[in-house]
């Protein structure tokens, strides 16, 4: 297998995983809207620094599709011009894709950075892409699986802009993180069957049936929490400064999501036993077991300790170690030869 392309390849998993860290980060924070238009940053490529930016001057020179702040509103510069004495309208068209126009640095440079992040994991993909056609005798599906992951990176981008454009609907928010994890999958699987001689086991029926209906379970899991998310959501926007009061009026699936939590953890200590029987302990299954324990916990500090910063890109990215480890493992117990 072509070393570059192993290289890209991991490089790819790592960059969707800081991705997603930095997605959740946007969210905890209220930075969604740090860059109100799509793909560059108040029409920068570089974000501002300072409000200052963002207003009108006189005598200067002004970019096509700048943006300005005017009257509490953004405004759009229809072409290269240099700017008079005084502010002409005509020289600006409104920003129509919603009318938000704060202007937080803090915000604005956590989703600049988000943005990034994403934009170098489509570089890595497309590079990744690139050098799988030295796999195409050995194995085509490789090629295959390098070019589904180079859409979906692209629809990924696409359903970046709709986020922002929407000015943060939560369904929108929740599909591209479902997008997120179905480009993680696609990446597992070809990490999986790009190893020259991956690991395989044989096991009895009775554990392929625990594994499979834990990932099941995982993805069940996986989904309610996207629900609860934009539940938080909601409720950050409706009291941002009182932490305390995100979950007083919790629906019935934020409980539903943290007790379903300990029967996932149950089903992989019986998987956990039934390998132990056949004198088997899989790397990625002490992995799931590891991770679960402190995805419980990080779960429990948000609760308990009104969302600290740092919890919930955590509680993601963990949820995300499981789901690839998850399937990497059910790979290693289905799997009998390579894909051609």
């Amino acid at each position: 297998m072509n070393k570059r392309f192993i290289f890209f390849l991991k490089a790819s998993l790592v960059s969707i995983y800081l991705v997603i860290v930095a997605g959740a980060t946007v969210r905890v924070t209220g930075s969604g809207m740090g860059c109100p238009d799509w793909p560059k940053c108040f029409g920068y490529l570089i974000p501002p620094t300072e409000r200052t930016q963002l207003e009108w001057k006189s005598n200067n020179l002004y970019n096509k599709n700048e943006v300005i702040i005017v009257n509490e509103s953004l405004r759009v510069a229809k072409k290269n011009f240099k700017s008079n004495n005084n502010y002409n309208e005509n020289n600006w068209d409104p920003y129509l894709k919603h009318d938000y126009s704060e202007f937080n640095v803090y915000h604005t440079w956590i989703e600049f950075l988000n943005r990034l992040l994403g934009a170098i994991s489509g570089i890595f993909i497309l590079i990744m892409f690139c050098f799988s056609f030295f796999s195409w005798k050995e194995n085509k599906s490789i090629v295959g699986l390098s070019f589904l992951s180079l859409i979906g990176i692209l629809f990924q981008a696409i359903l970046g802009k709709e986020v922002v454009d929407s000015n943060l609907l939560p369904l929108k928010i929740t599909i591209h993180l479902i997008m997120a994890f179905v480009i993680l999958g696609i990446l597992t699987f070809t990490l999986f069957i790009s190893r020259k001689n991956p690991i395989r086991f044989k096991v009895n029926n009775k554990i392929l049936i625990i594994l499979s209906f834990g990932f099941f379970l995982t993805l069940i899991q996986i989904f309610s929490g996207t629900q609860v998310r934009q539940f938080i959501d909601n409720q950050m926007n409706e009291f941002p400064e009182k932490h305390e009061l995100w979950l007083k009026f919790a629906p019935i699936k934020f409980y539903f999501h943290r007790s379903f939590s300990l029967i996932i953890l149950l089903t992989h200590f019986l998987l956990f036993y039934e390998f132990k029987k056949i004198k088997i302990i899989p790397f990625p299954l002490k992995i799931i077991l590891l991770v679960l324990f402190l995805e419980i916990i990080t779960g429990a500090l948000m609760y308990y300790l009104d969302f600290p910063i740092s919890s919930q890109p955590i509680h993601l990215l963990l949820a995300t170690f499981i789901f690839s480890s998850q399937l990497y493992l059910l790979l290693q117990v289905t799997s009998k030869s390579k894909i051609l």
